[in-house]
């Protein structure tokens, strides 16, 4: 099982994406993506990527973090909620991207020909 983890441009459009095993959390893609991330001013992330050194690396970058906490957390994390209402946009992308059989269905064995496929969704469904 792999994860796929994706930056989007304002209007829903992935930019770059990777895979990740899915026994992995996803803090580790986070730190591959952030590199690709340059011109980002707002970073949104699930609660997924609920992380107090995620944050204070994204402000020392100049990126703002829209990042909700976990319930389970002792102090609350204060977030943009206006801004976190765009994650919308990142979950239809994926929507669209699982629209292609051979991505929703993983039938591909190996990792790199999986993301072959979620490339090939991408420039299809977004970029032609």
């Amino acid at each position: 099982m792999t994860n796929i983890h994706a930056l989007t441009n304002t209007i829903g459009r992935p930019y770059a994406f990777d895979l990740a095993p899915g026994n992995v959390s996803d803090m580790k893609a986070a730190e591959l993506l952030l590199q690709k991330a340059e011109g980002a001013r707002y970073m949104i992330a699930d609660k997924g990527y609920d992380a107090d050194a995620l944050r204070q690396e994204l402000r020392s970058r100049g990126k703002v973090p829209v990042i909700p906490g976990m319930c389970n957390q002792k102090r609350r994390v204060v977030f943009e909620r206006s801004w976190y209402r765009e994650k919308h946009r990142v979950e239809n992308a994926f929507c669209d991207i699982k629209d292609f059989c051979r991505v929703a269905t993983r039938y591909d064995k190996l990792a790199r020909t999986f993301l072959s496929a979620v490339a090939f969704a991408i420039l299809v469904r977004f970029w032609i």
